[in-house]
C-alpha cells in the first residue's frame, strides 16, 4: 500500500463543512482557533459504553460487528448527542477495524480489548501484512454509517459536527507486534530499535490504514478528524520523534488536502479552510510539542492538540503556545466524585483552557463504563453556563 501524492482537493459541495451546516458550530470554530459564546464539549467514548440505551441496541452483538453494521453504528453515535447535548458526535468504531477491514485476524475479547489472531514480530510477518490492501469496497459500511450519521445530526440549516476517528499508527503497530494489550509495549519497541526497516514498514502501513480510514469518514461527511494514540505514552521523546512521528504524519496527510471551496467553488489556496485535526495521546505530557509538529508537518491547518488529565492545560498552553486551541482535560476519575467536587474541577478546566486560542472541553481520556449518565449532562451544562 503506497501513499499517495495529493494536491489540494474540495469537499463536496453537500459536505457538512462546504454547504455551512457546521463551519460556524461552537466545536469547529473552537477548533479554528476561535471563542464561541458557548465553549464546546464532547466527550472521548461518549459513544456507547455508559449508557443503557447502547447496552440494549448492543445485546448480543459482538463490538467489532457493531461497527460494521452501518444502522447500528450510525445509532449508537447519535444517542449521546440526544441524551447530553452535547457539541459533536465522535464516530463509534474501534482502532481495530481497518486493520479487520484488510483482511487481519483481530477479535475484540470482553475485558482483555483487541487481540490479533497471532504476533507479527519478523521482517516476514511484516511482509505478509502490507501484502493487504483497503479499498473503497472495504470501506463501504464506514461510508454508509457516517453518511446516516450525519443526516440524523442535521437540523435544517445547521448540525452537530462530526468528529471523525482514527487510531494512530504506533497503537495499531504496538498491537499487531504484541498480539493483544501490553503494559509497556516491550516487543513493540524491541522491533523498532532491533529493525528498524521493518518497524518503518509496519508503521507506514499502518499509517496509510488509519489514513484511508479517516479520509473516508471526511468525504461522507465528518467535519473533525481525531488521531488517537493509546500508547505514545509509554515512549521517550527521542523514540517518539525518530521513530513514531513520520508515521502519525503520514497518516494525517490523507486528509490534509481536503478543503472547503471558496464562493467561486475553489478552495484559492486558502489555508483557512482545511479539516480541523485533533492529536491525543495518553500521558504524553512529555510529547505535546512534537504531537503538535505532527499536525503542522501533515499539512493540518487547524490543529488542536487533546491533553490527558495528567498536564494542567495552563501548562499545556505554555509548552506549546497559545495559538494552539486544547481538548481536555476533566479527570474521568472526578466524574464519580461528589458533584461539588467535580464542579470544582470542570471550572477549573475550564478557567486553565482560557488562555488557548480555542478551548473544546472534553475528558483526559474515555468515559468510564460506570460513569452515571446524568453526571455527564450535568457537565455539559455546566460548560455551557460558564
Amino acid at each position: 500500500m503506497t501513499s499517495p501524492t495529493r494536491h489540494v482537493s474540495n469537499l463536496p459541495a453537500a459536505h457538512p463543512l462546504a454547504d455551512g451546516r457546521t463551519g460556524t458550530s461552537p466545536l469547529v470554530r473552537a477548533l479554528r482557533g476561535d471563542r464561541p459564546a458557548r465553549t464546546p464539549v464532547w466527550f472521548m467514548r461518549q459513544a456507547g459504553r455508559s449508557l443503557p440505551e447502547y447496552r440494549e441496541v448492543r445485546q448480543g452483538v459482538g463490538m467489532l460487528e457493531s461497527c460494521l453494521r452501518p444502522e447500528l453504528a450510525a445509532e449508537i453515535t447519535l444517542q449521546p448527542v440526544r441524551r447530553h447535548g452535547v457539541d459533536a458526535a465522535v464516530f463509534f468504531s474501534d482502532i481495530v477495524v481497518p486493520l479487520k477491514l484488510a483482511g487481519v485476524g483481530v477479535e475484540i475479547a470482553p475485558g482483555v480489548g483487541p487481540v490479533m489472531d497471532r504476533p507479527y514480530r519478523t521482517a516476514a510477518d511484516v511482509e505478509e501484512l502490507v501484502a493487504r490492501d483497503l479499498d473503497d469496497a472495504a470501506l463501504a459500511p464506514i461510508t454508509e454509517a457516517v453518511e446516516r450519521t450525519v443526516a440524523g445530526l442535521s437540523d435544517g440549516a445547521a448540525s452537530t459536527p462530526l468528529v471523525g476517528f482514527g487510531g494512530a499508527p504506533f497503537t495499531l503497530a504496538a498491537y499487531l507486534v504484541e498480539g493483544r494489550p501490553s503494559r509497556d509495549h516491550l516487543a513493540a519497541r524491541t522491533l523498532m530499535h532491533a529493525d528498524p526497516e521493518t518497524w518503518q514498514r509496519l508503521t507506514a502501513w499502518t499509517a496509510d490504514l488509519t489514513g484511508r480510514f479517516l479520509r473516508a469518514q471526511v468525504l461522507a461527511g465528518a467535519s473533525a478528524v481525531q488521531l488517537f494514540d493509546s500508547w505514545a505514552g509509554s515512549l521517550s521523546l527521542a523514540d517518539y520523534a525518530a521513530h513514531v512521528a513520520p508515521s502519525s504524519t503520514r497518516a494525517l496527510r490523507h486528509v490534509a488536502d481536503l478543503r472547503v471551496p471558496g464562493p467561486d467553488g475553489d478552495t484559492g489556496g486558502d489555508s483557512g479552510t482545511g479539516v480541523p485535526g485533533i492529536h491525543f495521546g495518553t500521558a504524553t505530557g512529555h510529547l505535546l510539542p512534537a504531537m503538535r509538529d505532527v499536525l503542522v508537518d501533515a499539512g493540518i491547518t487547524h490543529r488542536t492538540v487533546g491533553v490527558d488529565y495528567r498536564t494542567p492545560l495552563d501548562e499545556a498552553t505554555a509548552m506549546l503556545g497559545a495559538d494552539v486551541p486544547l481538548q481536555g482535560n476533566i479527570d474521568p476519575a472526578l466524574l464519580g466524585a461528589p458533584w461539588e467536587a467535580l464542579e470544582q474541577h470542570v471550572r477549573d478546566v475550564v478557567s486553565r483552557g482560557s488562555g488557548a486560542a480555542g478551548h473544546v472541553v472534553n475528558l483526559g481520556h474515555g468515559v468510564p463504563p460506570d460513569t452515571d449518565p446524568t453526571v455527564l449532562t450535568r457537565v455539559v451544562e455546566l460548560v455551557h453556563s460558564l
